[in-house]
């Protein structure tokens, strides 16, 4: 096969790990128990890294998707050998995050490895609401596991919160993002609770065993959480993000993997189920565990591919770049594009939904709220 180097310094690589300790009732993954599953899923990993005819220099790398915790010490550590001293580059100075259950955490479990982030799913401060999710983890091993990490020396803890639970209050929720903040860690997300057709919530959902959480609720818990961490010194930097700001205009610790996503910079996907992009075609694995195994043992990468046209590369950079403060980089599209952008942005801009402002298109705080409505309007379709 020949193989293409693709000369882009900023590139990321995405491992996906669908395994789960437990059966989550929101995410739908299924808990793996089979140990030479997760040994045949390593190897896979390692062989896809080779097989595939593009070799970045990395400035991210990034295990999620699951629960990449649920691999052993070992098996990491034949995954980041790969990484770094067989296929590719990697900047020194690169963001190599791992999520992980808060009740995996131990002491001493990155030693020798290159992990310097990692993202836990807190979800919720509440036993209760941890139950309604079938998570394993209790509120205190949250607590726990950060302790865990700034012992071990991890400078870089980013915790995910979830809000909009059936029967939840405001003062819920205040209390959630309090406890968050007393942990002090340098990155925060927080997501509404979303029905998705398929997890066993949504099935709940239409039998009627649980009821959403009414709109303008949902939208003052949203409120809340922008108020209340930006007054602690957060950065509200993408619409479901904050990184602290340690005295900074700019947070340093803004997830260089995830925004590279909302900026249109290359990424590898490797995995079953695992998305990649390179801005002019995109591909993407099946979701299929043995499926995607079988295909690269048998030496065949098993992707589906799409070509990106300009209107398509334009559509994602109105719904990827619009999600942050930055916002749309004006410079970034053609002539065409960007006064097609300005003029349907016109009305938006007039009802202070949009500002323009430095060269960049980016939604106000109020936008925020109808960010959905506003990208589809921008889009060109």
């Amino acid at each position: 096969m020949n193989r293409t180097i693709v000369n882009q310094p900023d590139a990321g690589l995405y491992i996906h790990v669908p395994f789960c300790a437990s059966r989550c009732i929101y995410c739908g993954f299924y808990s793996t128990t089979q140990l030479p599953l997760r040994q045949a899923y390593a190897d896979a990993l390692c062989r896809e890294m080779t097989l595939l005819p593009y070799q970045p220099r990395l400035a991210t790398i990034y295990l999620g998707g699951g629960t990449p915790s649920q691999l052993s010490h070992d098996q990491l550590a034949q995954l980041f050998d790969h990484i770094y001293n067989k296929v590719y580059e990697v900047s020194p100075d690169a963001e190599v995050t791992m999520e992980c259950n808060p009740d995996d955490i131990r002491p001493g479990m990155f030693s020798g490895l290159p992990v310097n982030r990692v993202s836990m799913g807190a979800q919720t401060f509440s036993d209760e609401r941890l139950r309604f999710l079938h998570r394993r983890h209790s509120a205190k091993e949250v607590d726990q596991a950060v302790d865990c990490l700034r012992r071990d020396g991890i400078g870089n803890i980013s915790i995910d919160l979830m809000f909009g639970f059936p029967d939840e209050t405001l003062d819920d929720w205040r209390s959630d993002i309090q406890h968050a903040l007393a942990l002090q860690p340098e990155h925060i997300s927080a997501y509404g609770l979303m029905y998705e057709e398929g997890t066993p919530l949504y099935g709940l959902l239409k039998a009627g065993k649980v009821k959403e959480v009414d709109e303008e609720l949902s939208l003052r818990m949203y409120d809340e959480l922008i108020d209340r961490l930006t007054a602690a010194g957060y950065e509200h930097y993408e619409i479901s993000n904050f990184a602290r700001k340690d005295g900074n205009q700019r947070s340093p610790w803004r997830s260089r993997h995830n925004s590279s996503y909302w900026h249109d910079t290359p990424y590898i996907g490797l995995g079953a189920g695992a998305h990649s992009y390179y801005r002019r075609t995109r591909h993407w694995n099946p979701n299929d565990i043995r499926r995607y195994i079988d295909s690269i043992n048998n030496g065949k990468l098993p992707y589906e591919e799409e070509l990106i046209d300009d209107d398509t590369h334009y559509d994602d950079i109105v719904t990827t770049a619009l999600r942050t403060s930055d916002g749309i980089d004006l410079s970034s599209l053609t002539a065409p594009y960007r006064q097609y952008l300005m003029t349907c942005a016109k009305d938006y801009l007039r009802r202070g939904l949009l500002i323009a402002a430095d060269g960049h298109l980016k939604l106000s705080r109020q936008g925020i709220n109808i960010s959905n409505t506003i990208m589809s309007d921008l889009m060109h379709v």
